[in-house]
Parts: structure tokens; sequence; C-alpha cells
């Protein structure tokens, strides 16, 4: 749950007021913020929890704010905020420079001290890169167990995850993937492929490297410290570790895919 001052709530309400004025949230109608908040965070605008304020959307935006976690609330403000500068720049929305920049500065902090509030990890690195019910399931379970602050019960479901999305990067080049295959020998077979596709820096072949017997004592986490067994699981602050461990793996390694086909 966030932790606001009620400045900071009056200040989101006038900055979010643009441009339709005082009570409105930016240039939404009802329907088009409740498709919003749909296609970009699979969040139902609608559920009557968001309801305990008032019916109107700015009253449900504070409802939202107060009642959802950090990391969630700091990215739907960014992308309102992203929306609200896009705006600004439309034929006849100018508004004064000066006073705007004093209000992207404050925004901007606001969001800062949101996304300072939370202690919790968060699923940026996973993505659905399949049509899969079983993928969707998986992320779901993931998700739920990082929003209870719970990284230690995620270890398993996370471990299998990894070990979809490698299957999956190595189909896609026509690459066999053994059922029984290991983790760190799906990512091993990966990174001999990216090798052969293109050149890679020496910083990004030394860290796909590394990253190999990263993922060979993630097998033994799952093995030995995860619920995928009868198992001692690790310390939430040991898990948080490994989960960011891991996460920021996956996040360089969309950003090396994303250039596979650069020039």
């Amino acid at each position: 749950m966030v932790q606001l001052k009620k400045s900071d709530f009056s200040f989101i309400e006038n900055a979010m007021a643009f441009p339709q004025g005082f009570g409105y949230v930016l240039d939404f109608s009802d329907r088009t913020i409740a498709e919003f908040f749909e296609d970009e965070f699979e969040i139902d605008f609608s559920d009557q929890k968001y309801y305990v304020k008032g019916t109107s959307k700015r009253l449900r935006l504070l409802a939202f704010i107060e009642i959802e976690d950090s990391y969630t609330v700091a990215k739907v403000l960014r992308a309102l905020w992203d929306r609200r500068k896009d705006l600004t720049l439309r034929p006849g929305t100018e508004l004064e420079e000066a006073e705007e920049e004093k209000i992207t500065q404050k925004f901007l902090e606001l969001i800062a001290k949101v996304e300072g509030n939370s202690e919790t990890p968060n699923a940026d690195a996973l993505d659905r890169f399949s049509r899969d019910r079983t993928l969707d399931e998986l992320i779901g379970d993931i998700e739920r167990d990082l929003q209870a602050n719970k990284p230690e019960a995620a270890m398993d479901h996370l471990h299998t995850y990894c070990m979809k999305k490698f299957a999956h990067l190595l189909q896609t080049r026509k690459i066999t993937c053994e059922k029984e295959e290991a983790l760190h020998a799906r990512f091993g077979k990966y990174r001999k492929a990216l090798l052969e596709e293109r050149d890679l820096n020496p910083f990004t072949d030394r860290a796909l490297k590394s990253a190999i017997s990263l993922f060979e004592s993630f097998n033994d986490i799952r093995n030995d410290n995860s619920f995928a067994h009868d198992n001692p699981i690790l310390e939430s602050t040991e898990a948080r570790y490994v989960f960011d461990t891991i996460s920021a793996i996956l996040i360089f390694l969309r950003a090396v895919e994303a250039g596979r086909y650069d020039p």
C-alpha cells in the first residue's frame, strides 16, 4: 500500500485534470479509462473495491492509488504521465513552459517516491512469449507470490518459466530441446546459437557464459530449496536476491533478442 500525504493526492488530482478540468482524468471517458487499465495493465478499473470513495473516474483513481501496491501504482502513474505529456503537445493545449516544468519535476519526484516505497520484487522480466495457457498460469502464480512479498515461494515456478523460455528460444531456431535437458544445458545451447548468429560484444559473451553456471546453481535451488519437493526453502532476503539475479539475466536476454536482426 502506498503511503502518500494528502497534498500528494491533491497534486495528482490537479495534474490529471488536464485538459478537461478538475474532476476529470486526462481525456478519458468511462469507457476509455476502463480499456486503458485493461489493455495496459490487465486491471479491471470497474472493480467494486475502487468505488470506496465514489463512482467518478477521479475518485476511483485515488482509491486505486491508496489500495494497490507501490510497484503497480508507480507503473500506472508513469503511464498516465506519459499520456498527459502527449496531450500537452497537441495544438491548442499548450501550457506555460515554466509552470509545466515545475509540474513535471514534481510529478516525477512523486513517482520516484512511490517506487521508493516498494519493497517487493516485480515480474517485469517475465513475458508471455507464446500463446500458452500453462505459461499464463505460471506467470500468474509468480506474480501472486511476488505481490504477497514471498519470492521464496516463486523459486520453483520461476525455474519452470526459464525452462519454457529457453525451450521456446531454441525451438524458434529449429534447435532440438529434449524434455530431460537441464536448465543450464538449454541455456548453453542458446548461447552457442547466438554466437553462430552474430558477433557479440566480448562483455555480452562473457556475461552469457557466466550465466550458464548461475542457471546450473539455480537447478540446485529448485531441487533442494523450493516447493518442488519437501525442502527447507530459502530465507526471503536470499530468495529476493536469487529472483532479482535471474530477472536481470532475462531482461538482458530480452535486449539481446531485440537486437538479433540488427545490422
